[in-house]
């Protein structure tokens, strides 16, 4: 995949956002299902969960992601990325996961965090992470792949831009880069975000879409997902920031406020939740679609 060009533009991309689900909150429907169901609220890809509890289990690779994967483009939908638990290629299942993909025509892989150890220094796992990544570089290069990092606030590797852009430094941009989470990046950064987001604007292959607010609860403050637009996301900055550097890739829709448990992926939802669920995708997908074309 190609890295978007660092060139200035007037401000307008005339292309649209091209938006795919979140597979994780759609895991109470089979392949088939799923697809359809994406199709009619309108989205224009599925980024399928391939990691343990998800649509594709990693140890069913084989069989189950090239179902998945007719099943979503028989809908004339893109799948062209996937979550994964790959971050190291010695663990069970990866190389596996990889070739799968591989074989299926994927573009990309969204990576598994890196956790830094409870105590001591961190440049010591800093520079381990770095080396599980530069391995992975390799593989993809054969394969055709890129992995992506998500940002991700809070105390693991990743959440800090200056992190990714370290692991990423010196590495074949077509092999490894970023999934870009405004909401997260907004969390660690408040308005920060926006000079941090210059160090991974060359790395950035995918977006991440949804939001949140602070809200006092017994007296403390705590982290609470919300329906895009309805949070402390700056978007209009945000994509007036990508469009301004003709950055136009493909944005995941994220659900993690309450929708009847799919915002957890639980798969046992009764019929007034999944219409919930689906009235949720179609108001977050309009209203990002209004916010990028009002950027």
């Amino acid at each position: 995949m190609s890295v978007p060009q660092m060139t200035r533009s007037s401000g307008t991309i005339a292309q649209p956002l091209a938006v795919h689900i979140f597979s994780k909150h759609l895991q109470f429907l089979d392949y088939d299902e799923m697809a359809a169901m994406a199709a009619k609220i309108g989205f224009d890809g599925v980024e399928l969960t391939v990691r343990p509890k998800g649509h594709v289990l990693p140890e069913n690779v084989g069989r189950d992601l090239p179902l998945a994967v007719k099943a979503v483009r028989s809908q004339g939908l893109k799948a062209s990325q996937v979550a994964s638990d790959v971050n190291d290629l010695e663990v069970e299942h990866s190389r596996a996961v990889l070739d799968a993909l591989a074989d299926q025509g994927f573009e990309m892989y969204r990576m598994r965090y890196y956790r830094y150890p409870k105590q001591g220094d961190l440049l010591e796992p800093l520079l381990s992470f770095r080396e599980k990544a530069s391995v992975l570089s390799d593989y993809n290069q054969e394969a055709g792949l890129c992995a992506i990092y998500q940002n991700h606030a809070g105390t693991m590797f990743g959440s800090s831009m200056w992190e990714i852009r370290q692991m990423c430094e010196g590495l074949p941009p077509e092999t490894i880069g970023c999934q870009y989470d405004i909401r997260h990046a907004t969390v660690e950064g408040g308005k920060s975000w926006q000079k941090e987001i210059r160090l991974v604007l060359p790395l950035i292959k995918s977006i991440v879409a949804k939001d949140f607010l602070w809200k006092e609860v017994d007296g403390k403050w705590e982290l609470t997902n919300v329906p895009l637009g309805e949070g402390m996301a700056d978007f209009q900055t945000y994509f007036s920031i990508l469009k301004e550097h003709n950055i136009n890739v493909p944005a995941v829709l994220h659900l993690e406020y309450p929708i009847g448990g799919a915002e957890h992926g639980d798969r046992d939802l009764d019929e007034s939740s999944k219409q919930l669920v689906y009235a949720a995708m179609r108001k977050d997908l309009a209203k990002v679609h209004e916010m990028w074309n009002a950027a």
